[in-house]
């Protein structure tokens, strides 16, 4: 395993990330991983080097599933030796009128219960999962503010939300002396081009990125098949069967013309798919990029990890890269 900074900070970690989405999380009332198997895909990233782990207070079912599976496995180890991130933003009390969003009274009950979750007294990165519209911006980076000064938190991030938004709170940070944002993690991926903007706002202010969703819900990773339609077309049990948007958020013409790309360049390195995407990200020449993968089985993530051992040359990159900014073709 190698390790980068994180962005702007002196902290290092391996050039992946482990998301952890799936901890708990019940698909027609069947859990997707469960302790068992959460314990041993934990068990073969650290084997392998990694270190740096996400999660979040609201993945599983109930929330907090996910994290009291990654506490009760820190457990055994130690906590030192790793780089743990969870978040903060949607409903974890649905009944609670102040049980969502940024506000210092959220903020505050969430992260006392994260952290018990965990079985830590302070996480490396706090990310805010969302924008919230509703509570001041001042508010909110005060209160992260506060847990840094106190150390149960190191550095705060920011995921999903619009450039502007990125960029507005980047200024108030500035403008008021509040801790800012050092990490980013935004929906990337090598055929996705919606984050541009956001992504420029990191390279210019020196921000990591930690793209999730990274083979583009498992398309990247070559196990599917175009149908003449244009659709693609998986295996029994894969997201395109039993998730009725992936065709319309994941397959167009730009992806398959990436994923050939992709194809082609992983045979010429006796690579597979999800190597050659994943490493496609973490060669992004602008800011440290960390991408969060997110495997079912240790065979998946053993092939992700993969990715730490190849590397592309300038020809292999710019193909996938001009696959990826190719206009579509009009008839």
């Amino acid at each position: 395993m190698q390790y980068r900074r994180l962005g702007s900070t002196g902290t290092k970690v391996s050039q992946l990330c482990f998301g952890t989405w799936r901890f708990g999380k019940r698909s027609d009332g069947v859990v997707e991983t469960d302790r068992g198997e959460a314990h041993d895909l934990l068990d073969a990233y650290a084997n392998a080097g990694g270190n740096f782990i996400d999660t979040a207070n609201v993945y599983g079912d109930p929330n907090g599933t996910g994290e009291e599976y990654v506490g009760d496995w820190l457990a055994g180890r130690d906590r030192d030796e790793f780089v743990l991130a969870s978040k903060v933003y949607f409903g974890f009390d649905p009944e609670n009128p102040n049980g969502s969003g940024l506000s210092r009274t959220h903020i505050r009950r969430q992260i006392e219960g994260t952290l018990d979750r965990l079985g830590t007294d302070y996480l490396d990165v706090y990310y805010v999962h969302r924008f919230d519209e509703e509570t001041p911006v001042e508010e909110t980076l005060s209160t992260l503010s506060g847990l840094v000064e106190d150390g149960r938190v190191n550095y705060l991030g920011a995921s999903s939300m619009a450039a502007w938004q990125l960029t507005k709170m980047l200024w108030k940070s500035e403008v008021h002396d509040l801790e800012r944002f050092e990490v980013t993690q935004p929906l990337f991926h090598a055929a996705y081009r919606d984050t541009e903007e956001y992504l420029d706002v990191a390279a210019d202010q020196d921000l990591a990125v930690c793209p999730y969703s990274p083979l583009a819900g498992g398309f990247l990773t070559g196990k599917y098949e175009r149908a003449e339609d244009g659709s693609a077309v998986g295996p029994e049990g894969s997201r395109a069967d039993l998730v009725d948007s992936f065709q319309e958020y994941y397959v167009d013409e730009r992806s398959w013309r990436v994923l050939d790309e992709i194809r082609s360049v992983a045979d010429e390195l006796d690579a597979t798919p999800p190597q050659v995407a994943l490493r496609w990200l973490v060669e992004r020449p602008d800011y440290a990029c960390i991408p969060i993968v997110g495997a079912r089985t240790v065979d998946q993530l053993e092939d992700n990890l993969g990715a730490v051992t190849i590397s592309l040359s300038d020809d292999q990159r710019g193909r996938i890269t001009d696959a990826r900014e190719a206009e579509p073709d009009v008839e």
